[in-house]
């Protein structure tokens, strides 16, 4: 996929805008993989893809992942969750929405810097750790 040129210092985006970013990513990840194993109706496959894309689910993968990121990541992480939140979810906790806000900031982060292979490894880990807790 073409990733549009970063700023030279990538620290400069906006939290805020990585996480905008990230939460598309992560969104398109989780419905081609449920189009790939599943097939079928749009309906379906929304329903599937919801128990992905929530915050509480995106809350509880970073919980069970955030020892095995780098500090670097971490620290990503942190920033997107911290930061200030233009909105809440509707039907999270405001933690679980700042803990699946912080994971959009790291993937976006991630992609937005072309680290397409950590990014594959981290979505295909979040995908098992929401798969064994369903």
């Amino acid at each position: 996929m073409m990733i549009p040129i970063p700023p030279e210092d990538i620290r400069e985006i906006p939290t805020s805008a990585l996480a905008y970013v990230g939460d598309a990513v992560y969104e398109l990840f989780v419905r081609t993989r449920i189009v790939a194993q599943n097939g079928g109706q749009s309906g379906v496959l929304h329903r599937k893809a919801v128990k992905y894309v929530s915050a509480p689910a995106q809350a509880k993968a970073i919980r069970v992942l955030h020892d095995e990121l780098s500090e670097e990541e971490q620290n990503i992480f942190r920033r997107g969750k911290n930061g200030h939140q233009g909105s809440m979810a509707k039907n999270a906790s405001p933690a679980d929405y700042k803990y699946a806000t912080g994971l959009e900031t790291l993937i976006g982060y991630l992609y937005i810097d072309g680290r397409e292979e950590r990014l594959n490894e981290l979505l295909h880990r979040i995908m098992q750790i929401l798969d064994e807790t369903k």
